[in-house]
């Protein structure tokens, strides 16, 4: 007789101690006041909290690190992940297993003991699985695609309970949509992705003084550049006037800065030769371009690790209006009222390659994403919302600029609030992906996301 006990997942409502500390994470612009917050330890506890919610017809939410938050919610339902955090590396297979809530420096650091590495992003701190079913645009994109196309098989609880071990040969269709589908078929508690074999790179900064070498100049020289890159070159350019805020080094208090951001494969002196021309471009005010291990690429874009209030929104381009980029940077530089950090990568390569996934718009050339900390200080909840109305309108207009090369939004790196999902997927992937969602969660439990009805 089976007298096994239904698993209890460890529960906080709003009043309890746990409850705040449980609801702590990256983004603090968007508040999450569930009635419940379930910190699960395994995937028969993410069952318990599936079945709670079903049962009640709750509104699910699942957050790892909180880099991705849709929006600030309140009632309902939150599954906390931050305790699935096993990581298992099979060098022989070049594999790596990671629970939902193991974040992509403990990827980096497993693998590179193994001379492998994970297609993670530029911050150590972001969530492995969540960056990965939007796709993961990471540091080796150009060369090796996005994350998602490097995962093998996916450990997913759905709507009904059940628990499902999903393969492209297992289930083609459902694998297809949980990669690149966000958090809208259910909750997956584990993934399993290939590894590639780098163990260091040429990589690093080049940053130039935007009051001193001509952002536009910059841009141009940038742009041209990439261009002529092989796909062993992965690179973007940033632009921001940094605050004059104690908690800044020195140097960049109040300096307008436009950096460029290179990671190759390729040997030292070959991507010495490569970066000659950005080095052309004038006077530089920081260069730590050199040959580093993998486990230091974070370094490359130094993302802040502290938690704090933002919004942000992008466009994935086919095609550069150079007047367009400018007038972006100019209306976000030194002249604006407040901090914009303003991203332009550049895609193709191994990107626009098909894969067996739902990550659209492979024909991108360039993604260009704005953000600024809401309310101007980088540290506050934006209470009524107020802030975010008036950044959205303000990009609006700014992404007006490039709108004719536009094809859509990059589900990784939009914080616009969730009610905003226009443009995240070609019309024929959206269609396929509500038959999904029709199929898997057709009472739409899992909707505190960027939700495909």
């Amino acid at each position: 007789m089976d007298t096994a006990q239904p698993a209890t997942p460890l529960a906080f409502r709003p009043g309890q101690d746990g409850y705040e500390d449980e609801l702590a994470g990256f983004q603090t612009g968007y508040a999450q006041r569930p009635d419940v917050v379930f910190a699960v330890a395994g995937t028969d506890e993410v069952v318990a909290a599936v079945a709670y919610a079903a049962e009640r017809g709750l509104p699910v939410g699942v957050e790892a690190t909180g880099h991705g938050r849709p929006d600030a919610s309140r009632g309902g339902v939150l599954i906390s992940t931050r305790r699935l955090d096993e990581v298992v590396v099979d060098p022989v297979a070049r594999t790596a297993r990671v629970g939902a809530g193991v974040r992509w420096g403990q990827v980096v650091a497993a693998a590179a003991q193994h001379g492998l590495a994970p297609l993670n992003g530029s911050a150590p701190s972001v969530g492995a699985v969540s960056y990965t079913l939007g796709g993961g645009l990471g540091i080796l994109a150009r060369e090796f695609g996005y994350a998602a196309d490097h995962v093998r098989a996916l450990d997913v609880v759905t709507a009904d309970g059940a628990v499902r071990h999903v393969t492209a040969e297992s289930d083609p269709e459902l694998f297809w949509g949980l990669l690149g589908g966000g958090a809208n078929l259910g909750v997956v508690t584990s993934l399993e992705f290939g590894l590639v074999p780098v163990a260091r790179l040429y990589g690093g900064a080049l940053a130039f003084d935007g009051r001193e070498v001509d952002p536009a100049a910059i841009l141009r020289a940038y742009t041209a550049w990439a261009e002529t890159v092989p796909d062993e070159v992965s690179s973007s350019l940033a632009a921001l006037v940094y605050p004059d805020l104690p908690m800044l080094p020195e140097a960049l208090r109040g300096r307008y800065l436009v950096t460029v951001h290179v990671a190759y494969t390729g040997t030292a002196a070959d991507g010495e030769r490569l970066v000659a021309p950005l080095r052309a471009i004038g006077p530089a005010h920081d260069d730590s371009l050199r040959e580093l291990p993998y486990t230091e690429n974070h370094t490359i874009h130094s993302d802040p690790d502290f938690p704090h209030a933002y919004y942000g929104e992008n466009r994935m381009l086919d095609a550069l209006d150079t007047a367009g980029l400018e007038r972006v940077l100019s209306l976000t530089g030194p002249a604006a009222d407040r901090m914009h950090v303003v991203h332009l990568k550049h895609l193709g390569g191994a990107l626009a390659r098909p894969a067996a996934n739902a990550v659209p718009h492979r024909d991108a050339r360039w993604l260009l994403s704005i953000l600024a900390p809401l309310n101007g200080t980088g540290g506050t909840e934006d209470t009524d919302g107020s802030d975010r109305e008036r950044l959205r309108e303000l990009y609006a207009g700014l992404f007006g600029a490039v709108a004719p090369g536009a094809v859509g939004r990059a589900l990784n790196f939009t914080f616009a609030g969730g009610d905003r999902t226009e443009g995240l997927y070609d019309a024929e992937t959206r269609k396929r992906l509500a038959g999904l969602k029709a199929t898997y969660d057709p009472a739409n439990l899992f909707r505190r996301n960027y939700n495909v009805r």
